[in-house]
């Protein structure tokens, strides 16, 4: 029998509900205002009280109204059909609506139970098989999505039939299982799992070994992001957080893109929604949006369903990595994320934390971003989830308590600075600030070893020492004056704007400068180092000016070159010339 209880008080979002049974912290109900259905989350349970967080405005809510718990967490529905869906935080289908703004109480079915799915079996009758473990698979778009085992299931299943392949609805019973008490399962193509649970299903969950590629060179070559690592990317607004995140999305070596819009403000949103549909996937041909799944919660939606959405996302990718595939997880921003907790922190009267923000901050951020990583799956394939978050911290103030605590988490750190989103150097990451801990393992340098070449660490290193001399020097010119200063101080500043413009600057809407293989990234930091490594003798800072900004020139148009074109060695005999 389902628990009931009344509302005995408002303030904003926070409903406190006396209750007439047992209720769980995260779980789910409904209160009854005006006709209408309100979903809430149960976060505080203190006596026969309960607070819950409306998911929904709670305009018209009144003491007295009728509240039913549910006795699960908020889940989400898994199955075919994912990709190419724009969701909010609670999975309701904004595709299939003619307003983005969902009418209070109304709620929509994130899959079509309607649509016909080509379903291919994989298990057989008399196998054994148990939580995550695949029985068939159908094609979403051009990806191959495993039906599995239910993730809730426990112990060892037989396999007592399985669905013939044929065409089929994801209500329809795909497979029969036998547990170990002798009793039968149905199993259909979707199921639910509940978003703040993470789901394991895997056996086990390694170091990272390797990195993802993103095309995108300041990472890459600089500070590069293992496949199922975490890293985050913080930033004043106006410096290009979301444009770096989008061409990471279009350009990131994965399999599934999922964007979590935590908190945007719409017209972000839109730019979305519009832009996505229409941009076509580098690696395949084909759009990108067949393998993206897109939850958005705008800034002007309750601070309740903010929260949800990150949580939201990341199940999604953690359900797509049970199918051995590689998940990359966007979350814009998760500063907003952090804000909504705050709201409902204060409103609870919790003892704040630094800024207000929750005294348990850190821990929540560590939680979430512990569940990203690479896995190893019960049948011995492997599926990754790639976190990037974004924090937009107030001032661009970096020294605050999300930032910091971000720091804990993330293993990589995209700083972006406003002076150099000033001087239009996009994108405009901090080379010296940021950091990669991945550089660190041995695994991932192993893998760099044989990728890319041999000692590329160091010389990535060595890159990283010419922009710190350069800016050295850029400030004692600053200070003392072009004349002031010996012209070595000139060489050093010149160098490390070679290194700038060329490989940290990148076009993110060139056809060609936009993504950048590991192997042109090779070439271009040995052909940079080599002239790094060559000793300069001027008249004076006027002729050492002009003939780096003649050679910096010519090395721009060769990042605007196709790497296997004439045109691109042209360009490269060039500066051979001019550095001989």
């Amino acid at each position: 029998m389902k628990t009931k209880g009344i509302v005995t008080g408002i303030v904003s979002n926070l409903v406190t509900v006396k209750v007439d049974g047992p209720v769980a912290e995260n779980e789910i109900c409904y209160i009854t205002a005006q006709g209408v259905r309100l979903m809430a989350e149960v976060i505080k349970v203190n006596g026969e009280n309960a607070s819950v967080q409306v998911f929904e405005s709670t305009r018209g809510l009144k003491g007295g109204d009728a509240v039913e718990f549910e006795g699960r967490m908020l889940e989400v529905e898994l199955g075919p059909g994912l990709l190419s869906s724009v969701y909010d935080g609670l999975q309701n289908n904004l595709a299939t609506m003619e307003n983005v703004f969902l009418q209070r109480g109304e709620y929509t079915a994130p899959l079509d139970h309607k649509k016909l799915w080509a379903f291919t079996p994989l298990a057989k009758p008399g196998d054994k098989v148990e939580a995550a473990d695949w029985l068939g698979e159908v094609k979403e778009g051009w990806l191959p999505h495993k039906i599995m085992v239910p993730f809730s299931f426990k112990g060892t299943y037989t396999v007592k039939s399985v669905k013939e392949a044929g065409e089929y609805t994801i209500d329809t019973v795909m497979a029969v299982l036998t547990n170990e008490d002798g009793e039968d399962v149905k199993v259909t193509m979707t199921q639910r799992w509940p978003v703040k649970v993470a789901i394991k299903g895997y056996k086990e969950k390694p170091r990272p070994s390797r990195i993802m590629e993103t095309g995108v060179r300041v990472i890459d070559t600089m500070n590069p992001i293992a496949e199922g690592g975490t890293g985050f990317i913080p930033g004043p607004f106006g410096c290009g957080k979301t444009v770096l995140q989008h061409a990471i999305a279009k350009q990131g070596d994965a399999d599934v893109i999922v964007m979590a819009a935590c908190g945007e403000r719409a017209n972000e949103v839109v730019e979305i929604f519009t832009e996505f549909p229409e941009l076509i996937d580098p690696h395949t041909g084909r759009h990108l949006m067949e393998r993206t799944t897109i939850i958005c919660n705008t800034s002007n939606m309750p601070v309740a369903a903010r929260e949800a959405s990150v949580y939201t996302a990341m199940t999604l990718c953690e359900y797509y990595r049970a199918m051995g595939l590689k998940c990359l997880l966007l979350a814009d921003s998760t500063s907003r994320w952090a804000q909504a907790l705050r709201e409902m922190s204060n409103r609870m009267e919790e003892l704040p934390g630094a800024d207000a923000f929750p005294v348990d901050l850190s821990a929540i951020i560590s939680s979430f971003y512990a569940r990203a990583g690479m896995v190893v799956l019960n049948n011995g394939q492997t599926g990754a989830v790639t976190f990037i978050g974004t924090v937009s911290p107030a001032g661009g103030n970096l020294k605050e308590p999300v930032t910091e605590s971000t720091k804990k988490a993330a293993r990589c750190f995209y700083a972006l600075e406003q002076n150099r989103a000033d001087q239009k150097r996009y994108p405009a990451v901090g080379p010296l600030d940021s950091y990669s801990k991945y550089l660190d393992y041995p695994e991932i340098r192993d893998f760099l070893d044989e990728t890319i070449e041999k000692g590329w660490v160091d010389k990535v290193l060595v890159a990283k020492n010419i922009i710190r001399r350069g800016k050295e020097a850029s400030e004692q010119i600053n200070i003392l004056g072009d004349d002031g200063v010996p012209m070595s101080y000139h060489v050093a500043f010149w160098k490390s704007e070679l290194v700038d413009f060329v490989i940290l600057q990148q076009d993110a809407f060139d056809a060609i400068d936009a993504l950048c293989p590991l192997e042109r990234q090779r070439f271009m930091l040995d052909l940079i180092l080599e002239i790094c490594n060559k000793e300069y003798e001027f008249e004076d800072f006027e002729k050492c000016r002009d003939f780096f900004k003649r050679l910096i020139n010519e090395l721009r148009q060769m990042n605007y070159s196709a790497y296997e074109s004439d045109q691109f060695w042209a360009y490269n005999e060039s500066v051979k010339k001019m550095i001989a």
